[in-house]
């Protein structure tokens, strides 16, 4: 992909940034090939992996280029993974599709697996992205994968910050998607859609059209078109703005995260029986004393009270803020209220100065 359209070049610049600051520098000498050791042939060394996620979508096959183009001068091998859900008819063959779209962009190794999706209990969208990633990180193990590129674009961002305004969430939520995190990388969430289509029509690729994301069934796609009416309505820098929104989020829910972290190993360190479970089964409950959570602010506290509910085992697509304003009464609104039942059978109560959540005994 000579960067010959503006689109082009924009996944090309964005795809070169991710490399350029997640990855090693490139040593200044050339890698050579050893010399053979008792006439058997060694090979150099060889340089990262970084695999595309791909799904054969437009966002996907624009990343695919980008990268197969940028990590040839860099050293970096170039790879694709295609994860088949097989949740509709015509999706084994759509991932055989993709995959060798990818082999003759040039990438590999070009992995297609399955995933096998069970529910989690937060609706059908969270057990599939449960399952994709799951696949994705076993391949990544596998093959010893640096990075893992996802697609996600300018527009998906402005999705996720409409759908978490529409639950009601917090900061953290309305943060948006993260463009790193562990060995995923979203190069694209500066990019519009239409770009990544853009280079797709420039390049003579003919991206899957996926029904799923046709279907109202699901939150996402009823999110989208309800964005496109808002962006007729108000203007076309709507997506941009709420991508803009979610950067300015993050920088204050990661600082605030970190300020509840630092509470919550103070308060571990200061409390006798600790905040953290005494013994690593399942069901093993978490104490804590309610005179020293009720003296945090409120957005420390109730960052605590829900690493604490995450810890015992509350689903995280299910634990919402009216749960945690449930517990966090307990400790400002203490009117001698009885046990809390919370997602994924945890119970909350209040014993005096202690705080106790744990997990209800399964009934058979």
């Amino acid at each position: 992909m000579a960067a010959g359209t503006p689109a082009e070049a924009d996944v090309r610049r964005a795809v070169r940034a991710v490399l350029s600051t997640s990855l090693p520098p490139r040593p200044s000498d050339p890698v050579t090939t050893p010399p053979p050791v008792d006439g058997v042939e060694v090979d150099g060394v060889q340089g990262p992996l970084v695999l595309a996620a791909v799904s054969g979508g437009a966002d996907s096959l624009a990343l695919a280029a980008a990268l197969v183009r940028e990590a040839g001068p860099r050293d970096v091998r170039a790879g694709a993974v295609i994860v088949d859900h097989g949740l509709q008819p015509g999706s084994g063959a759509a991932a055989a599709t993709a995959a060798q779209t990818c082999r003759r962009l040039g990438l590999d190794p070009v992995r297609v697996v399955g995933a096998s999706v069970h529910e989690t209990g937060d609706g059908p969208e969270a057990s599939a992205r449960t399952a994709r990633y799951a696949a994705l990180d076993a391949v990544a193990e596998e093959a010893g994968a640096d990075l893992v590129l996802l697609g996600h674009t300018r527009d998906d961002q402005a999705e996720q910050v409409l759908l978490g305004l529409t639950r009601g969430s917090g900061a953290r939520s309305l943060a948006g998607i993260p463009a790193a995190r562990g060995r995923y990388r979203r190069p694209f969430l500066d990019i519009p859609r239409e770009t990544t289509r853009a280079v797709c029509a420039a390049l003579g690729l003919h991206p899957w059209q996926d029904p799923m994301n046709a279907d109202p069934r699901y939150a996402r796609v009823r999110v989208r078109q309800v964005l496109g009416d808002l962006e007729g309505a108000l203007g076309p820098g709507l997506p941009a703005a709420l991508a803009r929104s979610a950067d300015l989020l993050r920088a204050d829910a990661d600082l605030l995260d970190g300020l509840a972290a630092d509470a919550l190993a103070r308060l571990e360190a200061e409390d006798d029986a600790r905040a953290a479970p005494v013994d690593a089964s399942p069901d093993a409950p978490v104490e804590a004393p309610v005179e020293a959570l009720a003296a945090l602010p409120e957005a420390l506290r109730t960052r605590v009270l829900r690493t604490l509910l995450l810890r015992v085992g509350c689903p995280p697509g299910q634990l919402s803020a009216a749960h945690v304003a449930e517990v966090d009464r307990l400790l400002v609104d203490w009117r001698g209220q009885g046990p809390l039942h919370l997602p994924g059978r945890v119970r909350g109560s209040r014993q005096g100065a202690r705080l106790l959540l744990g997990r209800s005994p399964r009934v058979e």
